[in-house]
């Protein structure tokens, strides 16, 4: 849920924009709706007069006032992360996020279902609750938490400012390693933990073994052999799994990755640490070949060698 506070009324005058006046707007918009509060305060300390009247406090956490007086998130505050950006860390965090609140989130879409007096917004929060209280969504919504857990670590590496180039080409045989470990052994396990979740929340299971009613572009003898179990274990889950495995494939090709590899030997920093001149060579004659005359490719190699002992040496260096 987003607040939009305004500081121009509806004749251009600007209001009070003090941080004091923006929590007592916010905690009347929260309190209208029967949302119990926490205010956690946070300022952006600027040199410029602008950037610090515009700090205010912001309202962080929500608390559902049923939930509370039954006690089932008691003393248990959260926020539904958001997702600031298009980075895999980002997705991440907010698919968990959502269901480690499943339960606060689908209060808030009750309420506002009950509540009379937003009409369009009862009829959209309405079509979002039957949405995400699927068995689709809940499968969808694990499977995705499960394949970015497994590929969290590379996705970080890659978007790590101080970049080790051979630590993420090793990131990218590892992941997919645990991928296809995943396709041949993680359905049992992510099915399991779908229903037990879906029963926590009284979300509907479906019979798995019951004929799927679907099944567009497959021949009418296929229809009739098509299971639920089967729509979601091949259709979903191995179609989810084996997508990741085709883009790391075609981003991070054999010949792309050796190349990246070979171009980490010339990293300067730690005093040229990775050096190997063997590894310079074969970046000459493999990926450069146009480039060195076979004189020049017989000379590389001395060359590199005395560049080595210069280094140790040389105080220039």
């Amino acid at each position: 849920m987003e607040i939009v506070l305004r500081f121009v009324d509806k004749y251009g005058f600007i209001k009070d924009t003090t941080s004091a006046t923006s929590k007592e707007e916010i905690c009347i918009v929260l309190s209208r709706h029967n949302l119990a509060i926490n205010i956690v305060g946070s300022s952006c300390k600027r040199h410029d007069q602008l950037r610090a009247t515009q700090a205010a406090d912001i309202v962080e956490m929500l608390a559902i006032d049923d939930e509370f007086e039954s006690g089932k998130v008691k003393n248990q505050i959260g926020t539904l992360k958001r997702v600031k950006d298009t980075r895999w860390g980002s997705h991440l965090g907010s698919i968990c996020s959502l269901i480690n609140m499943f339960s606060a989130t689908c209060a808030v879409l009750r309420n506002i279902i009950n509540d009379e007096s937003k009409l369009n917004q009862r009829a959209e929060a309405n079509g979002v609750y039957d949405s995400i209280t699927s068995f689709g969504f809940v499968f969808n919504l694990h499977l995705r938490r499960d394949i970015m857990e497994i590929t969290d670590d590379f996705c970080q590496a890659l978007q790590s400012k101080s970049q080790d180039i051979l630590n993420a080409m090793h990131l990218v045989s590892t992941t997919k390693i645990l991928i296809k470990k995943f396709r041949e052994y993680g359905w049992v396990p992510l099915l399991e933990k779908i229903k037990l979740f879906s029963s926590d929340y009284g979300i509907q299971i479906p019979d798995m073994n019951c004929p799927y009613k679907g099944g567009r572009g497959r021949s009418r003898s296929e229809r009739d052999q098509l299971t639920v179990e089967h729509h979601f274990q091949v259709d979903i889950f191995m179609v989810t799994v084996d997508s990741q495995l085709q883009e790391l494939n075609n981003r991070f090709k054999e010949d792309v990755m050796e190349l990246l590899v070979l171009n980490s030997v010339l990293d300067p920093r730690n005093g040229y640490r990775s050096f190997k001149i063997e590894d310079i060579c074969n970046l000459a004659n493999k990926f450069y070949p146009m480039d060195f005359t076979e004189l020049e490719k017989l000379h590389l190699k001395y060359q590199l060698k005395n560049y080595k002992l210069d280094i140790s040496i040389l105080p220039e260096f």
